[in-house]
C-alpha cells in the first residue's frame, strides 16, 4: 500500500511516540524524529494548483539584505540602518494578485509585513526579506527558522568582512540539502579577489561544487556597474520562476526530506540495540543466576533447618490433637517471615540489578527491561515460601523413602503377627502337653516352658518393635528434605519468571524493530524523484544528496 509522504511522517512520529512512552528510547534520544518539520514551500498554497516561486535573503547582521530587497523593489520596502538587528520580522515582497491562503499557525501576524507591486515581471516570485539569523534576539533567530521551510529558493548574503560568519553558516550546512542557493557577496564595492575566492573554497566544502556567487553593491550609487551583478542574480531568478523548476523543486525537496526521515528512523533503529545483544544478555542472566542461586541455597541452609523444625512442632501439635491460636514461640514468630528474608532480597535484587546494568552496557534500552523485572523483584519471597512449605506439608505427609516405607509397613505386621503366632504356639504346646502328660501320666510342663515361652513372646514383640523404631524415618530430616526440594523448585520457577521477563522485552524490541523497518521499507516504495539535469543552473543551486 503506497502513502502520501504526510502519512508517513504522521506513522513515523507515531511510532517514535510509542518508543517514547514505552521507554525504549529517551525523549532526548527520539527529538531529532518527533520533532521532524515536514513543512513546505507548497504548505501556503494549499488550494491553488500553480503557485509562485517563493526567494528569501538569508544572512547575518549587516549584510544589507533588506537593502538589496529595496533595490529590487525600487524603494524603501524594508528597514534599514545602523540599528542593531535592523530586521525584526519578515517582509513579503509580492505581486497583488498572489494571495498566501495558509499562513503557518506558529507564525504570528503582527511578525510579518506585506508588501504589494503591479510589476508583472516579477509577478510568479514572492521574495522574502528575513531577520538576522545571528540576532541577539532569540526571537528573530525563532523566525528565521520557522520561514526556512517555506522557502524554495536561500539567496545567501553575506559580506566581504563577514562572510566567514559561523552562525549564518552553520544554519547553510544545516539546511543546504533542502533548498537551492544563490549566493551574493553584497556590498563588493569594498571587497578583494582573494575573498571572493576563500568565499569559494568555503562553499565547495558546503558542498557545492560550482555555486552561483553573485558580485553586488547595496548603495544607492554605483560608480562601477561592471563589479555590480545584480542585474544577473534578477535574471537567474526569474529564470527558475517556472512551474517546471517549481515542481522540480517540490519533488526534489520530497526526496531530501524523505531520505532525511529515512535516516532519523535509522538512528532510532540503531539506538534499540540488536537482537544478537538481546541473546547474549539471556547467556549472560543463566551464568549469573547459577552463581546466585548457588549463593542463595548456601545462606538458607540454616533457615531450612529451623523451619523444618518449626514444621515437626507443628506436626507434633496436630498428632497430640493440639492446635495453637497464633504465634508463641520464637521459632514461631520466625517462620511467619519465611525463608526470605532481607539478605535473600538483597541477593536476588543485585542479581537483577547486574542484569539491567549488562543491558546497558550492550546499549540496550533498560526501561522496558526494568519495567518487566519490577513485579518479580516483589513475587520472588511469596515464590520461595509457598513452594517450600507446600513441599514441606507433603514431605511430613508421606515421610522417609520407599524402603523406609516398606520396612515400616512389614515391621508393624510382625509386631503384630509374631507376638500371636507365638502365643499360638505357647498355647498349642500348653494344650497338647496336658493331654500328653495326662495320658502317659507324665510331669506337666514345668517352670523353664514357662519362662520360655514368656520370653518368646517378648522377643518376636520387641524385636519388630525396635527395629520398627530404628528405620523410622525423622519428620525434621523429612521436613528439612521437602523444604530443600521446594527451595529448588522455587529457584527454577523464579529463573523461568525472569526469562520469561527477558523473552517479553525481546518480542517488545523485535515488535518496534519490525515496525521501524516497515516504515523504511514504505519510504522505499515511494516514486523516486527525477534526477536534475546536470549542468544546468538549477544543478549548480543544489548539494548533492547522499
Amino acid at each position: 500500500m503506497a502513502y502520501e509522504f504526510s502519512e508517513l511522517v504522521a506513522m513515523s512520529k507515531s511510532w517514535g511516540s510509542a518508543l517514547v512512552d514505552n521507554g525504549w528510547l529517551s525523549a532526548e534520544a527520539a527529538a531529532a524524529l518527533l520533532d521532524y518539520d515536514a513543512r513546505t514551500p507548497e504548505n501556503l498554497f494549499r488550494t491553488l494548483q500553480s503557485r509562485p516561486l517563493i526567494v528569501a535573503f538569508m544572512g547575518g547582521t549587516g549584510v544589507g539584505k533588506s537593502s538589496l530587497l529595496n533595490r529590487l523593489a525600487g524603494k524603501a520596502i524594508a528597514k534599514t540602518g545602523v540599528e542593531r538587528p535592523t530586521s525584526k520580522e519578515v517582509t513579503l515582497f509580492h505581486h497583488q494578485a498572489v494571495f498566501i491562503n495558509q499562513l503557518p499557525d506558529s507564525i504570528p501576524l503582527e511578525t510579518v509585513k506585506v508588501v504589494h507591486h503591479e510589476n508583472p515581471a516579477n509577478k510568479n516570485i514572492i521574495w522574502v526579506d528575513m531577520p538576522d539569523f545571528d540576532s541577539t534576539e532569540a526571537a528573530n533567530r525563532h523566525l528565521v527558522l520557522q520561514w526556512i521551510p517555506h522557502i524554495d529558493v536561500l539567496v545567501y548574503v553575506v559580506s566581504p568582512e563577514r562572510y566567514r560568519d559561523s552562525k549564518a553558516w552553520q544554519l547553510l550546512l544545516a539546511e543546504s540539502g533542502r533548498h537551492a542557493w544563490l549566493f551574493a557577496i553584497n556590498q563588493w564595492d569594498r571587497g578583494q579577489a582573494e575573498q571572493y575566492a576563500d568565499f569559494i573554497r568555503q562553499l565547495a566544502l558546503a558542498g557545492f561544487a560550482k555555486p552561483l556567487v553573485y558580485r553586488t553593491i547595496s548603495s544607492a550609487e554605483i560608480n562601477d556597474k561592471d563589479a555590480d551583478e545584480f542585474a544577473a542574480l534578477q535574471r537567474t531568478i526569474a529564470s527558475l520562476a517556472t512551474q517546471h523548476t517549481i515542481a522540480d523543486l517540490e519533488q526534489r525537496g520530497k526526496q531530501v526530506r524523505k531520505v532525511d526521515l529515512q535516516n532519523k528512523i535509522k538512528s532510532c533503529i540503531t539506538a534499540l540495540g540488536t537482537e544478537q545483544d538481546f541473546t547474549q544478555l539471556q547467556q549472560d542472566w543463566q551464568s549469573a543466576w547459577r552463581k546466585t542461586s548457588d549463593i542463595l541455597r548456601q545462606g538458607f541452609e540454616w533457615p531450612m533447618q529451623r523451619m523444618a523444625l518449626y514444621f515437626t512442632e507443628k506436626q507434633a501439635h496436630l498428632m497430640a490433637g493440639k492446635q495453637p491460636a497464633g504465634p508463641q514461640t520464637l521459632l514461631d514468630q520466625e517462620m511467619t517471615f519465611g525463608l526470605w528474608d532481607n539478605w535473600a532480597q538483597n541477593r536476588f535484587d543485585d542479581a537483577l540489578d547486574e542484569l539491567i546494568l549488562q543491558a546497558d552496557q550492550y546499549q540496550l534500552p533498560v526501561q522496558p527491561l526494568r519495567q518487566s523485572l519490577q513485579t518479580i523483584r516483589g513475587q520472588a519471597a511469596g515464590i520461595i515460601h509457598t513452594q517450600a512449605e507446600l513441599s514441606a506439608r507433603q514431605a511430613l505427609l508421606n515421610p522417609g523413602n520407599l524402603i523406609q516405607r516398606w520396612g515400616l509397613k512389614i515391621t508393624r505386621f510382625c509386631e503384630i503377627f509374631l507376638p500371636l503366632a507365638a502365643m499360638a504356639w505357647v498355647a498349642y504346646q500348653v494344650l497338647f502337653g496336658f493331654y500328653e502328660s495326662s495320658k502317659n501320666h507324665t510331669e506337666y510342663l514345668g517352670g523353664d516352658f514357662a519362662i520360655h515361652s514368656i520370653l518368646l513372646i517378648l522377643i518376636v514383640w520387641l524385636v519388630p518393635y525396635f527395629i520398627q523404631k530404628q528405620i523410622k524415618p525423622s519428620l525434621e530430616k523429612a521436613a528439612l528434605n521437602g523444604i530443600r526440594q521446594g527451595l529448588g523448585k522455587a529457584l527454577a520457577t523464579v529463573d523461568v519468571a525472569v526469562e520469561d521477563a527477558i523473552e517479553k522485552t525481546i518480542s517488545q524490541h523485535t515488535a518496534m524493530l519490525a515496525q521501524g523497518n516497515k516504515l523504511i521499507a514504505q519510504f522505499s516504495a515511494q516514486d523516486e524523484a527525477e534526477p536534475i539535469k546536470e549542468d544546468t543552473i538549477l544543478s549548480r543551486m543544489l548539494v548533492e544528496m547522499e
